[in-house]
């Protein structure tokens, strides 16, 4: 999770998403040892906030992504813990979620894991999509960018008459307004995550994802 980001400058552009991902979805990597330990709170903490049918399997990839399962992982430009969360964010995911989430811990692993699906949650529910792969494509895309970012580039995707509630070789066309460097991150985070990791996790027994 970067940060929200709701800037209110638009530039419209539209890059070549197939040169940009060209790489992405053919990453390998065996499930972590380290998941284990956190694979009985994941599911209880995803079953509470989405059902007993919640997607597992695409949390723990979404982990995977960020952290790589290390609790005290820490980005060049300071998101913390399993779920990389940016300070400013878990202070306002604290605030949003006072009885789950109470003080701000984003290194307690189980903290972090609750910011994790929490978040995905409220994203999830203000993101329309025409399948459950393609909504959940873009809540990751708005817990790695911003819900702002989405709403611009779907805009900009419905206005050149593309389907604003398809993400895959749709929405994530287009940019309107993100570095090159922002964009080729944000387009590939879903895609790994999606195409690659939560695969893998079905495969170890994780339970249901979202796409596979």
């Amino acid at each position: 999770m970067r940060r929200l980001y709701l800037s209110s400058l638009f530039l419209f552009v539209v890059l070549p998403v197939a040169a940009i991902l060209s790489n992405v979805g053919t990453a390998r990597a065996d499930v972590p040892a380290e998941a284990q330990q956190y694979r009985r709170d994941l599911t209880r903490i995803a079953q509470a906030e989405w059902g007993l049918d919640a997607p597992v399997a695409t949390f723990a990839a979404q982990v995977h992504q960020e952290s790589r399962w290390r609790f005290n992982a820490k980005s060049p430009v300071g998101a913390q813990g399993l779920g990389q969360v940016m300070p400013s964010t878990a202070v306002w995911l604290a605030e949003l979620f006072p009885d789950t989430l109470g003080n701000v811990e984003p290194y307690n692993p189980t903290w972090s894991l609750i910011a994790l699906v929490s978040y995905d949650r409220w994203l999830a529910d203000r993101i329309k999509g025409r399948n459950a792969c393609e909504r959940h494509a873009m809540v990751l895309s708005s817990y790695n960018g911003g819900l702002g970012w989405l709403i611009r580039d779907r805009k900009l995707a419905s206005a050149k008459g593309v389907d604003p509630l398809v993400w895959f070789g749709s929405i994530e066309r287009f940019n309107a307004g993100r570095s090159v460097a922002a964009f080729r991150e944000n387009r590939g985070y879903p895609r790994l995550i999606l195409k690659t990791w939560e695969a893998q996790y079905i495969a170890a027994g994780w339970g249901e994802g979202v796409c596979s």
